[in-house]
């Protein structure tokens, strides 16, 4: 009888596995909607403590994008390097084609900016706004900015989620 009870237990908790896969694999993030040809090689300073930075990663890994990961305590040193404006800083720091790109950028942002080839420095969601990709908690979602910044700290919105 005791065994009966284990195998309903076991089969409950698979199916339940199941469905907590599926639930994440349809994450809002990971529909492509914006192709690119070329190769997408980033390389991402993060702090070797930080899990949404590997969250981020993997969902640039859904869409095509070939990771360097470069753990390092120095993320302010990284930044200043790549003369990231302060106000626009969040946790982790990848450079792409010769671009910064900081924070939680949706990958259909960084291909679409990539095609447009513009001459800027890049691109950041400045902070760590809930819901951006890496930074999945559920059904909360901010709304928030996606960046363009110049070399010179000037910045305008590129693309704005205020629901999705």
């Amino acid at each position: 009888m005791k065994l009966g009870y284990l195998i309903v237990f076991v089969s409950l908790l698979l199916s339940s596995l199941a469905f907590s896969t599926d639930a994440v694999a349809q994450s809002v993030w990971d529909k492509e909607t914006e192709l690119y040809s070329e190769p997408l090689n980033i390389t991402v300073y993060s702090s070797p403590s930080c899990n949404c930075c590997e969250g981020w990663m993997k969902h640039l890994t859904k869409h095509g994008f070939q990771i360097k990961s470069v753990k390092t305590e120095e993320m302010e040193a990284i930044k200043q390097k790549y003369n990231l404006p302060s106000k626009l800083a969040s946790c982790h720091t990848a450079i792409i084609n010769g671009y910064v790109i900081e924070g939680h950028v949706p990958a259909d942002d960084i291909k679409r900016f990539l095609k447009q080839k513009p001459n800027l420095l890049g691109l950041s969601v400045p902070e760590m706004p809930i819901g951006t990709p890496g930074m999945d908690t559920g059904n909360q979602k901010e709304p928030f900015e996606v960046v363009s910044f110049s070399k010179t700290g000037t910045s305008t919105t590129f693309r704005q989620y205020k629901s999705y």
